[in-house]
């Protein structure tokens, strides 16, 4: 090999060598095949193997939002073949698209496509070289040819080392953020019920993934309520669960808690809070997204919980004075919120509680929770779990569901949907 040319390559591969920022070394190619073929312009392009596109990534003279097909034009043929496309005559070419000149002004001359590879032979990208200098012969000889081989062998280690690194970057990023939403939504959630004179309030939350896309909470109204008193009772019970889980749900879910607890502490009646909720969640998810939500005043001194429901089924609720396998079982009040703007709200039904008696509000992680062997875990399981502890407190009845599910799924099993089990329960 030439000196001069072996001198010129080292030189490249020690600067290659030396950054592992991802732009860095884009810049790093397309400067030094630029320089070290005496060329006027280049550029990198990315290979993304999910749509199968080259992405101009770094580039002189174009965009770096251009996506091309991998299997069209020149670049396609040399990330194809993995050889090296030389053209002396870009218009002489049937394959040249004449377009990109036409559309920057910029005319070709002459051009070098070069394929990036691994070690392990899989495609990086594509690189392409523009317009020998003129005072250097026109057109790319085979001089160049060994130089651009040799450059790109480089290059090529050089950008999916940087790639890697980059993507592992954005995944630690992408973790810490998750972790901040987690602990953020966490703090979102009571850490204590409100103490209501003969009653027992227990809850449990357990997301599928780092957020989740149930919410609930349990508002004492006895304390910080301004305008009217149209919403008398002592706590505004609250449960709420987004289509799917993961970030977007749990952004959804969390504005529908926001404002249920901007509602309740203006006081606003129930019917009020649900038909404003549902408005504003119409207006802002996407079309097919849909949040069911429960939304229950208790009074504990009636002993009375009226609700609204939307789309939050099954409702259970068990009287302690009837026979073992007594359960009242009743379905949502209406379709869920950010269907129809114009959903009507109607007066709150409501139960009536008896001394032992429990109201049971379950997200679907508990109902469809399946087995190893196909088996969901069902509504009859749950009645029969409750049933059987209904004379323990409301923690030890949702200890016990718990406990069961754990069981049903495999104690080391992940849960395939986020799990919300909320329970009140007047003392016997």
């Amino acid at each position: 090999m030439d000196p001069q040319v072996f001198r010129l390559i080292l030189d490249v591969t020690r600067r290659l060598a030396s950054s592992s920022d991802l732009q860095e070394v884009l810049a790093l190619i397309v400067d030094s095949l630029r320089d070290a073929l005496k060329a006027d312009r280049a550029s990198v392009f990315q290979y993304d193997a999910a749509p199968h596109q080259f992405i101009a990534s770094h580039a002189h003279g174009l965009p770096t939002t251009l996506r091309l097909p991998a299997d069209a034009g020149i670049i396609g043929e040399a990330g194809k073949s993995r050889q090296i496309v030389n053209i002396p005559d870009a218009y002489a070419d049937a394959r040249f698209n004449r377009a990109v000149d036409q559309k920057s002004g910029y005319r070709t001359r002459c051009m070098l496509t070069i394929p990036l590879t691994d070690p392990d032979g899989a495609l990086v990208g594509v690189a392409q070289v523009l317009n020998k200098s003129l005072d250097q012969g026109g057109v790319f000889n085979q001089r160049d040819l060994v130089v651009a081989r040799h450059l790109a062998d480089q290059a090529a280690v050089a950008l999916k080392r940087a790639s890697l690194l980059e993507s592992e970057r954005v995944k630690r990023k992408l973790e810490q953020d998750l972790d901040v939403a987690r602990k953020i939504q966490q703090s979102s959630m009571p850490e204590k019920m409100p103490e209501l004179t003969g009653y027992e309030i227990a809850a449990h939350f357990a997301p599928a993934e780092e957020t989740a896309g149930d919410a609930f909470d349990v508002i004492d109204l006895r304390q910080g309520r301004y305008g009217s008193a149209g919403s008398v009772g002592d706590a505004l019970v609250f449960m709420a669960d987004a289509t799917g889980h993961g970030i977007g749900p749990a952004l959804s879910v969390a504005q529908v808690l926001s404002m249920i607890r901007m509602g309740a502490r203006l006081g606003a009646p129930l019917p009020r809070i649900a038909q404003h909720v549902n408005h504003q969640v119409c207006l802002d998810l996407p079309v097919g997204r849909f949040v069911t939500a429960f939304m229950g005043v208790l009074d504990a001194g009636a002993h009375t919980l009226r609700y609204f429901s939307a789309g939050q089924a099954p409702i259970l609720f068990f009287p302690a004075d009837a026979g073992a396998d007594s359960c009242i079982e009743r379905n949502a009040t209406t379709m869920p919120l950010g269907i129809d703007p114009d959903m009507v709200v109607e007066d709150a039904p409501s139960f009536t509680f008896g001394p032992g008696d429990a109201f049971v509000m379950l997200s679907d992680g508990y109902y469809e929770a399946m087995s190893p062997g196909g088996e969901m875990f069902g509504i009859q399981r749950v009645q029969d779990i409750v049933r059987a502890h209904q004379h323990e407190s409301a923690g030890r009845i949702v200890a016990a569901l718990r406990r069961a599910l754990d069981a049903f799924i495999g104690e080391n099993a992940l849960p395939q949907d986020d799990q919300t089990a909320l329970i009140i329960r007047r003392a016997e």
